[in-house]
């Protein structure tokens, strides 16, 4: 299953829906998982001042937005230039709120695929830990031990001489 917040492979965490008892007709199972406790949180405190909106509580006027991450924030950085590319085949001279719904789409796809791919060639090199020997974790080389083949002492190395 996917996180509800990121869409990563969720990791074991979730909700519990305690409104109605076990037997309830209209209990059912949630399947609001997440990948860490930093998206559970984020959608509990969202979940919890939709909550609070919806029954009329005057104290909360509006959801609040989560703070961007530092990656989150480099990710968007990264998304200027598609942006600008995007823009600039619709015209810097027409203003945004006259784009066609084609057009509005145009960039926000350009967008929010630059973001996506950002976030997910993050994800790829910190993926697995530091493993010593290895330059860096944005190596070429995905699997530290993608190479383990060599090191095995009944396994002849390939190009050797017999």
């Amino acid at each position: 299953m996917q996180c509800w917040v990121c869409k990563r492979q969720a990791r074991g965490y979730g909700h519990t829906d305690n409104r109605r008892g076990i037997g309830h007709p209209e209990r059912y199972p949630i399947d609001w998982v997440f990948c860490s406790r930093r998206c559970q949180d984020a959608f509990h405190a969202l979940y919890g001042n939709w909550a609070r909106v919806k029954e009329g509580m005057k104290d909360i006027k509006e959801v609040k937005v989560i703070d961007p991450t530092d990656v989150e924030r480099a990710a968007m950085r990264k998304c200027l230039k598609s942006f600008g590319e995007a823009a600039g085949e619709i015209g810097f001279d027409k203003p945004m709120g006259q784009y066609s719904e084609a057009e509005a789409l145009q960039v926000i796809d350009a967008i929010v695929t630059c973001y996506t791919e950002a976030m997910f060639e993050h994800h790829e090199q910190t993926k697995f830990p530091p493993v010593r020997g290895l330059v860096s974790t944005s190596d070429p080389m995905a699997n530290p031990f993608a190479d383990l083949e060599d090191d095995l002492p009944w396994v002849e190395p390939k190009g050797a001489q017999p």
